[in-house]
């Protein structure tokens, strides 16, 4: 089965998010299990440096201006990568500039990506030919139009990370990037008046996928579909739109195994996760308390991950006598919120604005209690990997974070399931009274310590997820 990935970011190559988490690791493991899945990407700078020995599989023209796709090998899988200087060599973030700008040439970038994808399908190279385009995010999405508008040379998947983030254009472009006009309606490519490269990946796949269950679920209801809750409904009426959880790579995080920490542990032994506590608190310059229940936060810095709700809420954990650090980057007021938290409560809360890949290790294994409070989450990795580390996650009932974190209320801890801490409504009031029996329960050392170990036991590996996929991919094929 030949299954072609059509996506804009690979771990560690570039990330800017949880997508190049999952291309890190999704086709990895599809390998493992007998899948020959390939990968399709821009040649960002960034890429093109990882992946630095390739052959030139065509040379062509096309709306894009003169296009060399070229093939290599990263960690063993195959790679497709679109060389085009005058589109994709720009340093830094993929899809915007130093100012936040989208790059006003995003539609032409982003639908040469779809279009090279449908094109490995149609024969482009001809040693290998996809037998299923599998595209992520809105990024990907016109591949599937491009499919059809070709007569469907292979069956095609889209996955939904994040419905949020649609890719939506002006119409005047449609013929710029070779699409006819006669796709640009309600039964299409148009969304409230605009091309929308998501809604081309959702309409014109054989089959959705949604990052978990229950965000599956979610996006079928008018608060998280962006006004696509028809379409959305009609396929998970009709078993079009399903659910995959995510998984975790253990090859990259591993309490036992973990290149970014100096102290190896695991469940059995938990020595190690007391030493990085230690040096996670003397990197933030917070007082070096092993008795000091130590929040850690790793996220975009907006709404949706609930970063107001906890500026709101943040003294109860100075009230205390907890610490909290936070690591990352976005809205500027949200930035400036956690900067002046820090300044005033210096013994108690720290901050880095920015992304630093090793202190994100280091966060997740040295903390006590990881914070996701988000709004809406699709999946989610962090709260994932804390349960990995024995680092319980406080979350909220929303999405992925609904599908893998139990609440240690009495009745979970006295059945052995309890993980973590959650909350239901998007409410500084609700996110106080997690932190508060986060407090209580951390009073309870030795139910503490059941409830991590149970955390650890979990298994999320992307096996569980390749093995879905594989199942979906046969399913559409037969059909």
């Amino acid at each position: 089965m030949k299954v072609l990935h059509v996506c804009s970011e690979l771990y560690p190559l570039l990330k800017t998010g949880g997508l190049a988490d999952v291309m890190g690791s999704l086709p990895f493991a599809q390998k493992e299990i007998g899948i020959d899945a390939r990968i399709l990407l821009p040649t960002y700078p960034a890429i093109s440096a990882g992946v630095p020995q390739t052959d030139v599989v065509a040379e062509f023209d096309n709306f894009a201006g003169h296009i060399v796709l070229r093939y290599g090998e990263y960690e063993g899988i195959g790679i497709y990568l679109i060389d085009a200087p005058h589109l994709y060599a720009r340093e830094g973030n993929p899809y915007h500039d130093a100012g936040y700008a989208d790059y006003a040439d995003n539609y032409k970038r982003f639908a040469l990506l779809g279009k090279v994808g449908a094109e490995l399908a149609a024969g482009l190279d001809g040693f290998w030919r996809a037998e299923v385009v599998h595209s992520h995010d809105w990024h990907a999405g016109l591949a599937a139009a491009y499919l059809f508008n070709e007569g469907r040379p292979a069956k095609s998947v889209f996955t939904i990370h994040n419905l949020a983030y649609q890719g939506q254009f002006n119409s005047r472009h449609l013929t710029e990037i070779g699409l006819p006009e006669s796709m640009f309606r309600m039964h299409g490519l148009e969304l409230f008046g605009q091309i929308s490269y998501l809604k081309a990946g959702v309409y014109y796949s054989d089959a959705v996928t949604a990052v978990s269950p229950t965000y599956a679920g979610e996006i079928t209801t008018p608060e998280f579909a962006y006004g696509l809750q028809g379409l959305l409904s009609a396929q998970y009426r009709e078993g079009r739109l399903v659910g995959i959880l995510n998984g975790v790579d253990e090859k990259i995080w591993h309490p036992d195994g973990d290149q970014y920490i100096r102290h190896a542990y695991r469940a059995e032994d938990m020595g190690g996760k007391e030493k990085n506590k230690a040096e996670l608190q003397a990197y933030f310059n917070l007082p070096q308390q092993a008795d000091a229940l130590l929040f850690v936060m790793i996220t975009r810095l907006t709404e949706q991950k609930g970063v107001d709700l906890l500026l709101e809420s943040a003294d109860e954990i100075v009230k205390q006598g907890g610490q909290l650090a936070i690591l990352g980057s976005g809205a500027p007021h949200l930035e400036d919120g956690i900067r002046k938290l820090a300044e005033d409560n210096p013994q108690h809360i720290a901050v880095k604005i920015g992304y630093d890949e090793a202190l994100s290790h280091l966060m997740i294994a040295g903390g006590d209690v990881i914070l996701v409070p988000s709004r809406f989450e699709p999946c989610g990795l962090t709260q994932l990997y804390g349960l990995k580390y024995g680092t319980l996650p406080l979350v909220r009932a929303t999405g992925g974070l609904a599908d893998t974190v139990v609440d240690a209320c009495a009745e979970n801890i006295q059945n052995g399931t309890a993980t973590g801490f959650v909350f239901t409504q998007p409410t500084a009031a609700d996110l106080r009274q997690a932190l508060q029996a986060a407090f209580d329960l951390w009073k309870q050392q030795h139910i503490w310590t059941n409830v991590r170990a149970t955390a650890m036991r979990q298994d999320f590996s992307w096996t569980l997820s390749a093995t879905r996929y594989g199942q979906l991919y046969r399913k559409i094929l037969s059909e």
